[in-house]
């Protein structure tokens, strides 16, 4: 059996809740959840690295991670931009989600505009798939996409931490 990767969780309270973070050896996140949502999250990696591809073990330094997610919920908006992310998933999926990193702060898209955003006008439902697997909740900003009458749409952390997410943002922005 090849080596499992190695992946460190630590967590951090938040106004919305304890958030969950698991990076990599190299310091890269490679997921962010809710406590509350632990299982998804575990299905999530195990979804990406195999049912047995990757081991949890506490984290030995999370301050970086954990300092720019408290700066962000603070109001320091671009702390988290330049965090290292690092993800499993489908190259489409992939895709997605880099093209969610580059929704400015603060302003929301809808999953058809997202679909033409990476060339692919069609795909509404695939990006939706797709944003609903992220892994890395809030740097990975699929709170940002809404439906296409600009209503709230699913958020696997709650439609109230989507809310509250949007409404600091939009504050801080």
């Amino acid at each position: 059996m090849p080596d499992r990767l190695r992946f460190f969780i630590d967590s951090t309270p938040t106004p919305a809740g304890v958030a969950l973070l698991v990076c990599d050896e190299e310091g890269r996140l490679r997921a962010l959840d809710w406590e509350g949502y632990e299982a998804r999250m575990h299905r999530l990696l195990r979804l990406h690295y195999g049912e047995n591809g990757c081991v949890l073990e506490p984290a030995r330094d999370p301050a970086g991670r954990t300092s720019a997610l408290q700066a962000y919920l603070r109001g320091d908006l671009g702390a988290i931009a330049s965090l290292p992310v690092e993800t499993g998933g489908t190259p489409f999926q992939r895709e997605v989600w880099r093209a969610l990193r580059e929704i400015p702060v603060g302003t929301t898209t809808t999953y058809s505009r997202l679909a033409e955003r990476i060339g692919r006008p069609k795909a509404i439902r695939a990006v939706g798939l797709a944003n609903g697997a992220n892994p890395i909740s809030i740097v990975v900003p699929c709170h940002r996409v809404v439906g296409a009458n600009a209503s709230l749409t699913g958020y696997a952390g709650g439609l109230e931490r989507k809310r509250w997410l949007l409404d600091h943002e939009q504050t801080h922005a």
